[in-house]
C-alpha cells in the first residue's frame, strides 16, 4: 500500500524547549495523544516519538508513579510497559515494537510529529450508496464467524467452520449449522478465510466441500505467514487460492467487490474483510485486535466482530504458583478481562458506528468431557451482553444476536431504521439452535493415529524435532511431558528437558541460573503436533496441555516462534527414519492407547453426558441472561 506523510502534531520552539529529558506525554485534544522521548547527550537523534496508544487493545500510557524517573511507561488497561527509549515494549519481553513517528525541526526550533501512514483505501474509488431492492443483500448466520453473504446474484461466505473441532480437540461448535450448510457452502461463489487459526480455517469443513467443489475460489490476505502454509499436511485438496494485496479493491461484477485488511497488532497473520455492494458497506473484523491499526471506515451499513474472548489457554491451563493461578485468581482475572474487552468492543463499534452490529466469532464450547474444568473455569462474554452494552451508549446502532439460520435483509433495515426486526427473521420455530453431540470419537481417533507413528520409536525424535523448529540461543530450559487425558504421565510416554541457550537435550535440569517452563501434553495432540509440524495453537489454544513456569514470565520470543514462526513445510521424517534404521539405532516400545470395547466406549459416553451436561445448561443458562456491568 502507497503510503503518505501526515503531520500529526507541531509544537511551537518554546514548547520544543520545554520539553524535560526523558518521556513527554503530549495531548493536544481528546483521542490525540503522543510520546515524545527527549535525549539531548544523542545529537543525532535527539528526540524520539510515537503515538500514545497501547497495541495490545488501546489504552493510555502513563508514567509509573513507583519509578517515575524511567523511561518505562505504563499502560492503563492491562499493565503492559513500553521502554519510551526503544519504542520497545518490556512487557511483555521481547514482543513488540511501537510504530513511531519522524521528528522534523524547524530553523526556528519548532518540532513537527509526521506519521508515514497508509491512506484510507476504502476512499480510494469511492462509491455512493445506491438502491437496494428487499432480498438483494441477505445475511445469513452459519454458526461461529461463519456467515452467508447473499449480494445480487453472487453468494459470498464467510471463515466456514462448520464441522468437527477446532484447536486439536479442544473447541467445538456451540451453534448447531444448518442442516443444509454443506449445500450452502458448494452452492457459494466465492470464500473469504481471515486467517491460518483452525476456527477459521476449519479443515474438516475444507475437506467435506473440496471432495464436491475443489475449485471454488478462496482469497486470504497476502499475510508474511500465509493462510494455507500447512495445506499439505491436511492432506485437502482445493485449486483456486486467491491471495490479495491489502487495501485493494477485489471486483468481482460490476456491483460487487472486497478489500482484505490486516491487523496492527498481528500484521503477520490476522485480516479483516470490507465489502462493498453496490456503495453499501460491510465491514468484517473478524478477530482483529486492532483492524487496519485502529482506521476503519465510519458509518458502514453492517459491521461484525469477535466478542466473546476466552480464546486462550491463559489462565485456566496454568498450574498454582507462588499464589498465583489458583481458583479464585482465575476466577477475578477472568472477569475482569471479560469486562475490560465488553468496553473496548463497544467503543470500537461505536467508532465506526454502522447502522447495525453483529457479534460473532465466538460461539465455540469446551464440550469434550475430559476439558469439563476449562468449560466451568472459562466463562465467555454474550453476545447479548455487548449488545446491551451498545444499545446503552449508542441508541442509534442497532444490533443483531444471530442465531443459525437466522436472516437479515439489508434493504428492510435501511428502510425501517426505527424497528429493525422487521429486517430479522429468526430460524423457525422447532429448529435446534445449540449442539448437543459432536462426534468425539470420530475426530479424535484420527487425531490418536499419530500415536502409534514409526518416528516415536525412536527417542532421537527429540533433537530432529527441536533442531527442525530452529528456535534457539534463548536462556530456557523446557520439560516436555506426554500425558493422558487428565494430564497423568503415561508410562512409556516421553518426558524430555530442551536447553534452548545452545539446544541441548540435558538429562537434568542445568547448574546455571535459568528460566524454566513445564509443560505437560495430551499425548494425541502432542504426537499430531510434532508428527505433521503444526503450530502448537492446538496444544495452547486448545487447552491441550498444563504448564508451570518459574520465575512467572511470558516468554513471548519463544511462544512467538512455535506458534508462528516455524518452518512452513513438515520435517522430513522419512529421511529421519531411513537414517535411523541405517544406523541400526535401537528402537522402543510405541505407546499405543489401550484398546477401547463398546461397553467401555458406551460408559464413556454416558459418564461424559452425566459431567457435561450442568456444565451446558449452565453455559446457556448464562447465554440469555442479562448480566449488570
Amino acid at each position: 500500500m502507497e503510503q503518505r506523510s501526515v503531520e500529526v502534531l507541531k509544537l511551537s520552539s518554546e514548547e520544543t524547549a520545554a520539553l524535560k529529558e526523558g518521556p513527554n506525554l503530549i495531548c493536544k485534544e481528546a483521542g490525540n495523544s503522543f510520546i515524545i522521548y527527549k535525549n539531548p547527550k544523542n545529537p543525532e537523534e535527539p528526540y524520539k516519538a510515537c503515538r500514545n496508544i497501547c497495541k495490545h487493545q488501546g489504552g493510555t500510557f502513563v508514567k509509573d508513579v513507583e519509578d517515575s524517573a524511567s523511561s518505562v511507561l505504563r499502560c492503563t488497561k492491562h499493565g503492559w510497559k513500553l521502554d519510551s527509549a526503544t519504542m520497545k515494549y518490556v512487557n511483555p519481553p521481547e514482543s513488540f515494537t511501537q510504530e513511531r513517528l519522524v521528528p522534523e525541526m524547524d530553523g526556528k526550533g519548532a518540532l513537527t510529529l509526521v506519521e508515514l501512514t497508509p491512506p484510507e483505501p476504502w476512499k480510494k474509488d469511492a462509491r455512493p450508496p445506491r438502491e437496494i431492492k428487499p432480498g438483494e443483500v441477505k445475511l445469513t448466520f452459519l454458526a461461529h464467524a461463519c456467515m452467508e453473504l447473499k449480494l445480487g446474484d453472487k453468494v459470498m461466505i464467510f471463515d466456514p467452520w462448520l464441522t468437527g473441532p477446532a484447536f486439536g480437540r479442544g473447541w467445538w461448535l456451540l451453534h448447531e449449522p444448518p442442516a443444509d450448510w454443506l449445500k450452502r457452502l458448494c452452492r457459494a461463489d466465492l470464500i473469504y478465510i481471515s486467517h491460518v487459526h483452525s476456527d477459521h480455517l476449519s479443515y474438516p469443513t475444507l475437506e467435506k466441500l473440496s471432495e464436491k467443489k475443489p475449485n471454488i475460489p478462496i482469497y486470504v490476505g497476502d499475510t508474511s505467514m500465509p493462510v494455507f502454509c500447512k495445506l499439505e499436511q491436511s492432506g485437502v485438496k482445493l485449486n483456486c487460492i486467491n491471495i490479495c494485496s491489502f487495501g485493494v479493491w477485489q471486483e468481482i461484477n460490476a456491483d460487487l467487490r472486497f478489500m482484505i485488511l490486516m491487523d496492527g497488532v498481528h500484521p503477520d497473520m490476522d485480516t479483516c474483510i470490507l465489502v462493498d455492494y453496490k456503495g453499501h458497506l460491510i465491514l468484517n473484523t473478524v478477530d482483529c485486535t486492532q483492524p487496519n491499526g485502529g482506521r476503519l471506515p465510519k458509518n458502514v451499513d453492517i459491521m461484525m466482530s469477535d466478542f466473546a474472548g476466552g480464546a486462550s489457554g491463559f489462565p485456566m491451563t496454568f498450574e498454582s504458583f507462588k499464589g498465583r493461578y489458583t481458583e479464585d485468581w482465575k476466577a477475578k482475572f477472568i472477569a475482569t478481562e471479560r469486562k475490560k474487552l465488553l468496553y473496548y468492543k463497544t467503543q470500537v463499534v461505536r467508532d465506526v458506528n454502522p447502522k447495525l452490529y453483529c457479534p460473532f466469532a465466538g460461539y465455540f464450547l469446551e464440550a469434550h468431557p475430559a476439558d469439563k474444568y476449562i468449560l466451568d473455569t472459562n466463562t465467555k462474554n454474550q453476545a447479548d451482553q455487548l449488545n446491551a452494552l451498545i444499545n446503552k451508549y449508542s441508541d442509534r446502532i442497532r444490533t443483531w444476536t444471530p442465531k443459525p439460520g437466522g436472516t437479515l435483509d439489508l434493504a428492510l433495515l435501511l428502510q425501517d431504521s426505527v424497528n429493525p426486526g422487521i429486517a430479522i427473521v429468526d430460524p423457525p420455530e422447532g429448529t435446534k439452535i445449540y449442539k448437543d453431540s459432536w462426534d468425539f470419537d470420530f475426530y479424535i481417533e484420527k487425531i490418536d493415529e499419530s500415536i502409534e507413528s514409526e518416528i516415536f520409536a525412536y527417542p532421537d525424535w527429540v533433537q530432529f524435532y527441536y533442531e527442525w523448529a530452529g528456535f534457539r540461543d534463548y536462556n530456557l530450559v523446557l520439560r516436555m511431558i506426554e500425558t493422558d487425558d487428565n494430564f497423568q504421565s503415561i508410562e512409556g510416554g516421553y518426558d524430555f528437558l530442551v536447553d534452548f541457550s545452545d539446544l541441548t537435550f540435558p538429562a537434568h535440569r542445568p547448574d546455571r541460573e535459568h528460566a524454566y517452563l513445564q509443560i505437560k501434553n495430551r499425548i494425541g495432540v502432542h504426537r499430531q503436533t510434532v508428527l505433521k509440524g503444526l503450530f502448537w495453537d492446538d496444544l495452547y489454544i486448545g487447552f491441550q496441555n498444563r504448564l508451570l513456569r518459574d520465575p512467572d514470565t511470558f516468554h513471548y520470543k519463544f511462544w512467538n516462534h512455535m506458534q508462528i514462526l516455524l518452518p512452513q513445510q513438515p520435517p522430513d521424517w522419512d529421511s529421519f527414519l531411513r537414517k535411523q534404521r541405517h544406523d541400526r539405532k535401537p528402537a522402543r516400545a510405541v505407546w499405543k492407547p489401550p484398546p477401547r470395547s463398546d461397553s467401555i466406549m458406551r460408559r464413556m459416553l454416558l459418564l461424559g453426558k452425566v459431567l457435561l451436561l450442568p456444565g451446558i445448561v449452565a453455559f446457556l443458562a448464562a447465554a440469555v441472561a442479562y448480566v449488570n456491568l
